[in-house]
């Protein structure tokens, strides 16, 4: 048996249903990737992804909502932190850029396919990315509030301007490029901050 196959081994069935279906999704579209695929590539059964995962659109709501779950975790810990408001909003700021690139398969596939969700999924994903979106716009108000931060543009437009750089990443950032994760994320954290200054 290869590494690679031992490694599958003992890896479990969820993550390697989850990095099965992350591979051919990026590959295929999620649209043209079968559950028999995902199974084969997984190295398991059938029941075993029903075991774990309802359907084929559960694994694509789980994809995205492991990398929600972990930058909602990070910006907490961001956001609760003793530092100075700048520092914890550029640190936040620049958290959502790497762990996106560190994602990039992940949230490709999902802004391309979130449409083959169900409703009920879908309504839980857009909460989940409006709580985000909120905690971190808290963190604008609040450098608003104590006079740090410029008040002049709404903090709403202000989390809409960083975000739409993010979503944007999978359009251009290749990690052969020039740029290292950690480096565009200092670019852009900047640029807010630069934004921001009264």
């Amino acid at each position: 048996m290869s590494a690679a196959g031992a490694d599958d081994c003992v890896r479990p069935v969820p993550r390697r249903l989850l990095a099965a279906a992350t591979r051919l999704f990026a590959e295929q579209g999620y649209d043209r990737t079968s559950v028999q695929e995902i199974v084969e590539a997984a190295g398991v059964t059938k029941g075993a992804l029903y075991h774990y995962f309802g359907s084929k659109d559960d694994l694509l709501h789980e994809i995205y909502g492991r990398v929600l779950r972990l930058q909602q975790e990070r910006l907490d810990a961001f956001a609760r932190s003793d530092a100075p408001v700048e520092r914890r909003l550029r640190d936040a700021a620049a958290d959502v850029v790497v762990t996106t690139i560190e994602n990039l398969d992940d949230t490709t596939i999902f802004f391309r396919s979130m449409h083959h969700l169900g409703e009920e999924k879908l309504k839980q994903v857009r909460a989940e990315r409006r709580r985000y979106h909120e905690r971190f716009r808290a963190l604008v108000e609040e450098g608003q509030h104590a006079g740090v931060f410029t008040a002049a543009t709404p903090a709403d437009l202000v989390v809409d301007y960083h975000f739409g750089s993010v979503h944007h990443l999978s359009a251009w950032y290749r990690p052969e490029g020039s740029l290292s994760p950690r480096e565009v994320a200092d670019h852009l954290a900047d640029l807010l901050l630069r934004a921001l200054r009264p």
